[in-house]
């Protein structure tokens, strides 16, 4: 599975970026980051330096011996974390869709700008039907209009596509792909958290780890609606299982930090 990675081969930015990223306020004090890099055997002072360099180049602040995100894109991304491990949705989704049209005589983006707008509109849940031409159930709060900061080359549209949904849902999304994923992360979950709730710290730097894959993973969730779902699909299945893993892990980290304060 590609989200599995080896826990020695973290940097000391990655480490630091995932245990803020997920923590609400994303704002810890330095000995609290530089216990938890200390689980991954990085040692204090390459902490302290990555911090430095994550603060010159604008991705965290200092505040009076804590460390928080800096507003911008990490933000941002926190902020869709949160929202994607709640799963919010409109209910009573009346079959509409919308539908985003990136492109406009006159108008021209540069390479850099287009990979901006497409990691926007992707951030947003939408998915390209074809060059250009983006798609998504209406059914996420007041819906993704603004995905695109107000570019004068996007235009918006409510539509009702003719297609069959669920199998325009599987033209735009690999739905298998994700519910296999979701699938290989609950069994990994389900081997952790035991040892995690009988306060096995040994499991601290593998349960750090699958924490942040199932958070990545996450956010992958398009969020369909239930009609255009396939039958068994396990993502009410998989927060749920992590509502339990994560409580174990923040209950035995928090125990380890307090030790080791």
């Amino acid at each position: 599975m590609s989200q599995r990675r080896n826990s020695r081969s973290l940097t000391a930015r990655s480490v630091l970026l995932s245990v803020l990223l997920g923590t609400d306020p994303p704002h810890l004090p330095v000995r609290v980051l530089v216990r938890t890099t200390e689980l991954f055997g990085i040692a204090e002072g390459t902490t302290r330096t990555a911090l430095s360099r994550m603060a010159a180049a604008g991705e965290v602040e200092a505040d009076d011996g804590s460390y928080a995100l800096a507003a911008g894109r990490l933000l941002a991304r926190q902020a869709r974390q949160t929202a994607s491990r709640a799963a919010h949705t409109r209910p009573g989704w009346d079959g509409a869709w919308v539908q985003a049209v990136v492109g406009a005589p006159g108008v021209r983006r540069t390479a850099a700008d287009r990979a901006t707008l497409r990691a926007e509109l992707t951030g947003a849940r939408l998915a390209e039907l074809r060059e250009g031409v983006w798609l998504r159930p209406d059914n996420l709060g007041e819906g993704p209009g603004g995905a695109d900061g107000g570019a004068p080359d996007v235009r918006w549209f409510r539509t009702f596509p003719t297609d069959d949904g669920p199998a325009l849902a599987g033209q735009l999304w690999d739905l298998a792909g994700w519910a296999t994923g979701a699938d290989e992360l609950r069994d990994r979950m389900a081997t952790l958290v035991e040892p995690l709730e009988a306060g096995d710290r040994g499991s601290l730097r593998d349960g750090f780890v699958l924490s942040a894959a199932v958070l990545r993973h996450f956010q992958l969730d398009p969020l369909l609606p239930g009609e255009l779902l396939p039958p068994g699909w396990p993502g009410d299945a998989l927060r749920k299982d992590y509502d339990r893993y994560d409580d174990a892990y923040r209950r035995l980290l928090g125990d380890w930090l307090r030790d080791h304060g």
